[in-house]
């Protein structure tokens, strides 16, 4: 399994993403913006979190235009599995390569804490390895993490069962940390190959470190 990283200016999780995945015993490269062609033999393209150029104008708003998104924009319309983590979810929605946006949190603060994420489907790649209905403790760690849909959309995504995660408490009970539309923390394309969340997942892979979490949710792509 060969997992390609993208790396921008301002890109902090690559590596955190790149010891992830070898954890779990994938071979990883890190691809820098400039490139205009993912590596052949990439399984699963990685979006990383960080601030990709400083978050200027707004987060992934530039990012966007970096030349290798050409080649993803490509690579996801031929059908290749793209995840975007945090700054990575922004970039996807900048790129339109997935639906909504991401806002300035409500409390127009910085949000850096464990918090608990509800599956709300796992008919995907992504989530196989866990159940509809359970609870995971992910950290999150972002300024702009208000998900926002209009209702039209909202509806589509309901339909068509593209609401990964919601945030909830460890009770499964909805526990909103940013505002986000229907508490949504994580949703993926209607075809169901490219995927996002704000929260972390590469970040919860030692117990050591507040939680092991991350490991089911990652799995998923090694073994399909």
């Amino acid at each position: 399994m060969k997992i390609s990283i993208l790396q921008f200016p301002g890109t902090n999780c690559e590596y955190d993403t790149q010891y992830a995945f070898e954890k779990l015993g994938a071979q990883t490269e890190i691809v820098w913006h400039k490139s205009t062609t993912i590596p052949a033999d990439t399984d699963l393209l990685v979006v990383a979190g960080g601030f990709s150029y400083g978050d200027y104008l707004r987060s992934g708003a530039i990012a966007k235009f970096s030349p290798v998104m050409s080649a993803v924009k490509e690579y996801a319309n031929n059908g290749g599995k793209v995840l975007g983590i945090c700054n990575g979810f922004q970039v996807l929605t900048e790129a339109r390569l997935l639906p909504g946006a991401l806002k300035r949190n409500e409390g127009l603060h910085f949000i850096s804490k464990h918090h608990h994420l509800k599956v709300e489907n796992n008919t995907n790649v992504f989530l196989e390895k866990l159940e509809t209905g359970d609870i995971v403790n992910i950290p999150i760690a972002h300024h702009d993490g208000n998900y926002y849909i209009d209702d039209a959309g909202l509806k589509e995504l309901q339909e068509n069962g593209q609401i990964l995660l919601t945030y909830t408490n460890a009770n499964g009970e909805m526990k909103n940390p940013n505002g986000s539309v229907a508490s949504i923390a994580g949703v993926c394309n209607k075809e169901k190959n490219v995927f996002g969340l704000m929260p972390h997942p590469e970040r919860a892979m030692e117990t050591l470190l507040g939680s092991a979490d991350g490991i089911k949710m990652l799995q998923g792509f090694l073994a399909s």
